[in-house]
């Protein structure tokens, strides 16, 4: 098949604006934190633009989705360093139809996002030298190879049928259970479970958010490599399953609490968003609206009630919203698949007549589980032997914007900062 104007313009466009999900990220994460580590929220999520794309150029590409190394389906091998042989004109192993090159610029954007979501979890207290070594590490020895054994060629996740259509698995669990792990051995911010931590912009998380929103129908459509139906479907599952979601959690807050809240909505459509996201191009239409529906109250509990019961400190709870609602997004996808809407899928879903999906899906999301947790625990140890990774309780005390950036993000302010 030749190289297609329509499917290049079309994946084009979707990497710029999946590229502008996470400056959106940004936004949305540091308008949830306080005034003073504003600046620190947005620099932790801006550093990973540059370099995220900087190692995916010179080696990330290639062991994620170059030729597999050692026959284990656990890494690629070095082929591709440098986008050798990633051709800006040619098609690729990966699509027919849009040039090499563009496949792997648009692979680049999940890079980018995936560890800036995970920083979420650590906010208010972490070194931002040790952040910015740790998501490097953490590159090489997480996203690297999960995306290679869930997408690439040979890959061993792949290999056992299940299927993980924009990132359940790579993106969104890989993120929030490694933001879990590292936010247990990094430890609580000071005052955590005693004083009340405040969002100190409502107006700011609520543009990120919708910034988000928008940027994830090319996050999820964009997946299909091309202009086509399945793009379609992708698209038409995101703003349903993100639409149910959000009414959802309105709901939940409206029968707990009385009223809805702004910040419960835009969290509602997110997780809705982050649910659908590994089914996007393998369920009918119906489906996602179930996904979106049932992920808030799971997520809700996880956010207000385990968290409370664990006592752990995942400060913009990425573990509650990313890590829980991509394992449901995953679990539910083996229960909705269609091959018919995608022959990627060997086998229909559960309640469509077949078990084999369904078990393949358990078992990739075990594993994705168990080797974020693992290998973000080494990272973190590791790092914790050799350098201080979090800053003096003075220095938090103060706020990251002042101690770690000699910044501010409202230097005419000079209240107190809750």
């Amino acid at each position: 098949m030749m190289i297609n104007s329509g499917d290049v313009a079309f994946v084009l466009i979707s990497s710029m604006l999946v590229f502008f999900m996470t400056p959106g990220l940004g936004l949305f994460y540091a308008g949830m934190v306080r005034r003073k580590n504003a600046i620190n929220t947005l620099m932790s999520v801006l550093f990973c633009c540059g370099l995220a794309t900087v190692m995916w150029f010179a080696f990330g590409y290639s062991m994620s989705f170059g030729e597999d190394a050692g026959g284990l389906g656990v890494i690629g091998n070095l082929s591709n360093a440098f986008f050798n042989g990633v051709s800006a004109t040619d098609a690729g192993p990966y699509s027919t139809s849009i040039p090499a090159a563009l496949f792997a610029i648009f692979q680049l954007m999940f890079c980018i996002i995936t560890p800036a979501i995970l920083v979420g979890a650590l906010s208010g207290r972490m070194k931002f030298k040790a952040i910015f070594i740790f998501v490097a590490v953490w590159l090489i020895l997480v996203y690297y190879p999960l995306a290679h054994m869930v997408w690439g060629v040979g890959g061993f996740i792949a290999g056992l049928g299940a299927v993980d259509f924009a990132g359940g698995n790579v993106i969104h669990i890989s993120s929030g259970v490694s933001g879990l792990v590292a936010c247990i051995i990094l430890g609580s911010r000071k005052g955590f479970g005693i004083q009340a931590y405040h969002p100190h912009n409502i107006p700011m998380f609520f543009t990120g958010g919708l910034i988000l929103w928008v940027g994830w129908f090319a996050f999820n459509g964009g997946s299909a490599l091309a202009a086509n139906g399945l793009a379609v479907q992708a698209v038409g599952n995101t703003v349903i399953a993100s639409s149910a979601a959000m009414l959802s959690w309105m709901l939940i807050e409206s029968i707990l609490y009385k009223k809805v809240t702004l910040m419960g909505a835009m969290t509602g459509a997110i997780i809705g968003l982050v649910a659908i996201t590994p089914g996007s191009g393998f369920v009918p239409f119906g489906a996602a609206l179930v996904i979106g529906a049932l992920v808030s109250p799971i997520c809700f509990f996880f956010i207000t009630k385990v968290k409370q019961k664990f006592g752990y400190d995942d400060a913009l709870d990425a573990f509650g919203c990313h890590g829980i609602g991509g394992i449901w997004g995953g679990i539910a996808t083996g229960l909705f698949a269609q091959s018919s809407i995608n022959p990627v899928a060997q086998w229909n879903g559960l309640f469509f007549g077949d078990t084999k999906l369904f078990v393949a899906q358990i078992m990739a999301v075990c594993i994705s589980v168990v080797y974020s947790a693992v290998m973000t625990g080494i990272i973190m140890l590791v790092l914790k032997k050799v350098m201080a990774i979090r800053v003096s309780p003075e220095e938090e005390a103060l706020g990251l914007d002042i101690s770690e950036h000699s910044e501010s993000a409202y230097p005419a302010f000079s209240g107190i900062d809750q």
